[in-house]
């Protein structure tokens, strides 16, 4: 069976592995139904494209890293994701690629994403699973009194800042942060996600422990690396973020809502402090916590645009 797949005269492996990578890429297959070559499936938009991708994929050994290498060093992939009525008149979900990919990243993605750009994100490749943090009682719920994963036990230290991928995952409950991104319960294969948008992520992104403490922990290392001053210290946010700078207009806004936060974590240094409780990494005592907390839902408020949570 293997030989069969992998045989010249058996071109389906190639095509299907191709599409399912530019699905990753650019948030649609070039056959959008990935999960059906039949048939039933629609056909390719690009039928020369994917035949060429397969036959370099093949005879380049599967070589995936130089596959992805073709695809984003692409001009169709480099293209802007800005689009004129006129195009989205025309390719209004981008069949045609006249535009670049613009899409929400998926749930794993997102939390590497806040994880790695806030520089909280433990790197260790393999080991166990993790257990990092999670709503209480998730797991009671839906376990049986037998059950060896009856009770949910948070881990601690690095484990909780590791990459998504090794996050344990009950089926019966899923973690309740990915579940909102439409991870899948991993009952069974899926190959083609939904990706909706609904009020209850922005809730995870701007309240769950881990986003609020990756955004404290970021807040915490601009104080600690930068000069005093607000210029400064926003640039360090934005490129770490967005990879670039705040153009001046940007730059006034949030300036505005800076002083904001800074002065009502002035006037309420309770609310600052239970602020900047949030989640376990250590708190650095020497900084000023009313600017901290000032910084750190700047951060979070960054973090929280369109552009950081969009591919």
């Amino acid at each position: 069976m293997a030989k069969w797949l992998i045989d010249e005269k058996n071109p389906l492996t190639s095509r299907v592995t191709v599409n399912r990578f530019w699905q990753q890429v650019f948030g649609e297959g070039l056959v959008r139904t990935s999960d059906d070559f039949g048939a039933q499936g629609e056909p390719p938009s690009h039928p020369e494209l994917l035949d060429w991708l397969a036959v370099e994929f093949r005879e380049t050994g599967w070589d995936v890293k130089k596959l992805l290498r073709n695809i984003l060093s692409s001009s169709t992939y480099r293209q802007s994701a800005l689009a004129d009525e006129a195009k989205i008149g025309k390719d209004p979900e981008n069949t045609l690629l006249s535009r670049g990919p613009r899409f929400r990243m998926d749930a794993e993605m997102l939390r590497d994403f806040g994880l790695a750009a806030t520089g909280i994100l433990v790197e260790q490749i393999g080991g166990p699973s993790v257990k990092p943090y999670q709503p209480d009682g998730v797991w009671e719920s839906v376990a049986m009194p037998s059950s060896n994963t009856k009770s949910y036990a948070r881990d601690d230290g690095d484990k909780l800042y590791r990459r998504s991928l090794y996050t344990f995952w009950k089926r019966a409950a899923p973690p309740a942060s990915m579940q909102i991104f439409n991870a899948p319960t991993r009952e069974h294969s899926t190959v083609r996600r939904e990706r909706t948008n609904t009020p209850l992520q922005a809730l995870v992104t701007m309240n769950d422990t881990q986003f609020v403490e990756a955004s404290r922990y970021l807040a915490q290392t601009a104080m600690n690396e930068t000069q005093p001053g607000f210029a400064e210290r926003l640039s360090f946010l934005t490129v770490r973020l967005l990879s670039r700078e705040l153009d001046p207009n940007e730059r006034q806004v949030a300036e505005k809502s800076f002083h904001e936060f800074l002065q009502h974590y002035q006037q309420d240094t309770e609310d600052a402090s239970q602020l900047l409780a949030t989640g376990e990494h250590a708190l650095d005592g020497e900084l000023d916590k009313s600017e901290l907390a000032a910084w750190t839902m700047m951060a979070s408020q960054l973090m929280n645009l369109d552009e950081a949570l969009n591919k």
